[in-house]
């Protein structure tokens, strides 16, 4: 059972592994952000913010994921972006990493976006209104007031986005980025004997990533539950 390569060439698949988790870690962030962002807009009073805001979501909503990777790894060079690598402590993301964590955390703020929109509408309207009577902007209410509260009610939705985000690492390898569909795909085509072992190794491992991001997300949930 042992002798198998998902076994022998464990480092490759912890390789691949470790850089799906630092797409998935730093596209999170970014995209989580992003959306925060574009989600104040589409809930903002003036209409060029919710203009920006729907024009963005409707852009990269219904773009496909393939076509923003692609696009940003062949197109963007030619605009002058050579070298887009950075060193994080001890680990080198080079420019096809850089580039799929930005096509990723792009794609992914969209559903953020409309996630923490219907999260702030399902927030009761009196809330901002009582922001509002004691002097409080727009942003005042809406940073200390409304997200507080939109937050508890879109964890669920988020950990579907967080975990179609890490499904969606795997499009990274089809622009050459080694994570863990790409050492799967490499593997498979080394050791062919071996396939059913390493196509099961690597779904395993995807997996367990699922599991333990909606074991977090209910540990998170159910603490806000008990905090209200």
């Amino acid at each position: 059972m042992f002798d198998n390569a998902f076994f022998t060439e464990w480092d490759q698949v912890q390789a691949g592994f470790v850089k799906t988790l630092w797409l998935f870690a730093w596209s999170l962030v970014l995209a989580t952000a992003l959306g925060t962002v574009l989600g104040s807009f589409r809930v903002s009073p003036i209409p060029s913010l919710r203009a920006a805001g729907t024009a963005y979501v409707n852009v990269f909503r219904n773009t496909p994921l393939v076509l923003i990777l692609v696009l940003g790894v062949f197109v963007v060079p030619t605009l002058g972006f050579n070298d887009l690598g950075f060193d994080f402590g001890l680990y080198r993301f080079d420019t096809f990493d850089v580039m799929a964590i930005i096509g990723l955390s792009l794609y992914t703020a969209a559903f953020v976006c409309e996630a923490i929109r219907s999260g702030v509408n399902s927030v009761a309207l009196g809330q901002a209104e009582a922001a509002r009577s004691i002097g409080m902007s727009f942003g005042q209410s809406l940073k200390l007031v409304v997200l507080p509260q939109a937050f508890r009610a879109i964890v669920p939705p988020l950990t579907s986005i967080y975990i179609a985000l890490v499904k969606n690492t795997s499009v990274a390898a089809i622009v050459g980025v080694t994570e863990a569909a790409y050492v799967m795909k490499k593997l498979g085509n080394q050791f062919t004997s071996d396939i059913y072992w390493i196509f099961l190794g690597f779904a395993l491992g995807y997996v367990v990533i699922v599991l333990a991001i909606s074991g977090i997300a209910n540990l998170i949930e159910n603490k806000l539950a008990v905090s209200r």
